[in-house]
């Protein structure tokens, strides 16, 4: 009798032979990294307008990287004599107002007359997750596809207010990349104004009406910071409502001090969606740029700009020179659990820290 008879169906068999699970030709094929441009390159293709190279930059700057930002801080030297040829407008308004809609009309109409613009977008970081949606493309079709225009949407970085740290650093490397025109988006109505003003010349705070008491729904020092109000969806049933809107904030900005640049606020109305009263907006910024290089205000404004960047850098940089510090950081884990438990007050174990910071320094 055969003894194929007595073999068991589970037996195993010689099967057909199996291709390799990886491809031998991939590692021939697959697309080679590009190497990263020397900073003097990058600076030279930046002054071309390369918007390719542009984004690396911005990415860059905006990297938390030791190495990365030594190579920022060198391009950005580099380009800074470059920059400075532009009108920088802050926006910002309550959610739900219409910013991104009202970017692209505007967006598309300061493009039509010839300008390049760039639009730096600051979308809000997660407290949980510390991501964020950076979704202002999707939300900007039509300007995001225009050839004179440049949408960078970054993430706050859980900075005060939402503004994005490096957003500076940004402004100076559009400027040089030719953009004469560069727009500043605010997460919303909060810190991050005063943040966004200290960078901008011409500080826009858009508004809706109809949305109960608008006097109230807006807080006092950010109309003292506005250099105009614009109440946005202005059409349809809704102009009455927008008019009434006007003739309050007009009102209340009558009791305010008057600006130091000398301009007075004004207030008007208009449809992004429509497009209606969009070349007033660009007329009226046009006219503030025209007054305040007239009376010497434009160049004292940018001079203390230059000086807050100064102490801002010098600021977060000792902070993080600060926590960085590898005794520091020893120290504070050591008090931590005592001023959790109630064993020492927060103020002493801050007085330990600064003290031994003070005798490190000694050293």
């Amino acid at each position: 009798m055969s003894d194929d008879l007595f073999k068991s169906a589970l037996s195993e068999r010689e099967g057909v032979a199996q291709p390799p699970s990886v491809n031998p030709y991939w590692k021939k094929n697959q697309r080679k990294k590009k190497e990263k441009l020397p900073i003097e390159q990058m600076a030279e293709r930046i002054l071309l307008g390369d918007r390719t190279v542009l984004s690396q930059a911005i990415t860059l700057v905006e990297s938390i990287s030791v190495e990365h930002t030594a190579m920022a801080q060198e391009l950005i030297d580099k380009l800074l004599p470059y920059s400075g040829n532009s009108v920088r407008i802050g926006i910002t308004g309550v959610p739900g107002v219409g910013k991104s809609t009202f970017i692209e009309s505007f967006g598309k109409y300061v493009t039509g007359l010839g300008h390049k613009l760039a639009v730096l977008a600051i979308d809000p970081s997660s407290e949980r997750s510390k991501g964020s949606i950076l979704g202002d493309k999707t939300r900007m079709e039509e300007l995001s596809t225009d050839p004179d225009a440049f949408i960078r949407p970054s993430p706050s970085g859980l900075t005060l207010g939402g503004v994005a740290r490096k957003t500076r650093e940004v402004i100076t490397l559009c400027e040089a990349a030719g953009f004469d025109v560069i727009i500043v988006e605010t997460v919303g109505v909060g810190q991050s104004e005063t943040v966004v003003k200290s960078m901008v010349d011409f500080f826009l705070l858009l508004m809706l009406s109809g949305a109960g008491d608008e006097l109230q729904g807006i807080k006092r020092g950010i109309m003292e910071m506005a250099d105009a109000i614009v109440i946005n969806k202005a059409d349809g049933d809704n102009v009455d409502k927008a008019n009434f809107a006007k003739s309050q904030y007009q009102a209340a900005l009558r009791l305010f001090p008057p600006c130091e640049s000398g301009w007075e606020v004004p207030v008007k109305t208009c449809s992004a969606i429509k497009k209606i009263n969009i070349d007033a907006v660009w007329g009226m910024i046009e006219e503030y740029r025209n007054f305040t290089t007239g009376n010497g205000y434009f160049d004292h404004h940018r001079k203390q700009q230059s000086v807050k960047i100064f102490y801002d850098w010098m600021e977060t940089t000792l902070v993080t020179i600060f926590f960085d510090n590898q005794k520091i950081k020893e120290e504070i884990d050591r008090l931590i659990p005592e001023i959790q438990n109630g064993t020492l007050s927060p103020y002493i174990a801050g007085n330990i820290i600064l003290d031994q910071m003070k005798e490190n320094g000694r050293k």
